[in-house]
């Protein structure tokens, strides 16, 4: 391969992903220099070319950014991702700010979280609300793994237990939240989001299934219910709330798209 500068492997980086962004975070990755050291050496030759463009090749592939360079971004801090945990989006950043809007309601909040993934809805709850008392769950080994070592990174005290939704959790709590996997089995998606988890994904046929089991546990469980869902789901959920005995409202991404609600629960005479 004939010898380029950063600045020519920067755009044929761009041609092969087609994201200027993807073939810059991965030119930084593979040089281990920040966005300014990378403007500075654009005239310099790129070492190990062939190794930059192994990993735009692992890209186009379909291996997600996050995969390739082991982390990801989150409410403007960084937490370790690798293949076996879903993959953080900026729209669960809302559910966590729902979450805290309604922890202002108790003093010593008590939280559980069903599906934890890498750790970053409960230990960013935990870094906002230190007395907060937080438990959360998964199935996954390789989540419990990622999730352990965010903590650790971000001194942040939460208890993750490998369990199904609250089979190994007796405690009630003053909230539960969740984002739960919650696409159809059909649904069509890019090669990149499926190279996550598909235990994370997919939520059954319909995908409201895992969903309505969290809202049926909840109703002898928490207080309330702060969710995550998919934008065609607020017309079945607002069925299966009502009928569990929550008041709720469901709110929107910045796309306009319903993507999530929070729960009252109207039966608290019933554990509490």
């Amino acid at each position: 391969m004939v010898k380029m500068t950063v600045s020519k492997a920067l755009k044929e980086g761009e041609k092969i992903c087609e994201s200027k962004f993807v073939a810059k975070e991965l030119l930084k990755f593979h040089l281990n220099l920040s966005d300014e050291k990378i403007i500075l050496n654009l005239s310099l030759n790129l070492d190990n070319q062939d190794g930059y463009f192994t990993l735009l090749d692992r890209y186009k592939s379909g291996e997600p950014l996050e995969y390739i360079v082991g982390k990801a971004e989150f409410l403007e801090e960084e937490f370790e991702v690798e293949k076996g945990v879903l993959i953080p989006r900026f729209e669960t950043e809302i559910l966590v700010q729902k979450t805290l809007e309604v922890a202002k309601e108790f003093k010593n909040v008590r939280i559980c979280e069903i599906g934890f993934g890498s750790g970053i809805i409960s230990i960013s709850l935990k870094k906002r609300l230190n007395q907060a008392d937080i438990i959360a769950t998964d199935i996954s080994q390789i989540a419990l793994k990622v999730a352990q070592k965010n903590a650790k990174k971000h001194s942040a005290k939460v208890e993750f237990k490998l369990s199904s939704l609250l089979d190994e959790v007796s405690e009630n709590f003053d909230i539960i939240v969740s984002n739960p996997p919650y696409i159809a089995k059909d649904y069509k998606l890019d090669k990149w989001v499926l190279s996550e988890p598909k235990e994370a994904l997919f939520g059954g046929e319909v995908g409201d299934e895992i969903l309505r089991k969290i809202i049926n546990l909840a109703k002898t469980r928490a207080k309330f219910l702060v969710c995550e869902i998919g934008y065609d789901q607020k017309h079945s959920l607002s069925q299966a709330l009502k009928e569990a005995g929550f008041e709720y409202e469901f709110y929107q991404d910045l796309a306009g798209f319903d993507r999530g609600f929070v729960a009252r629960n109207l039966n608290l005479g019933l554990f509490y």
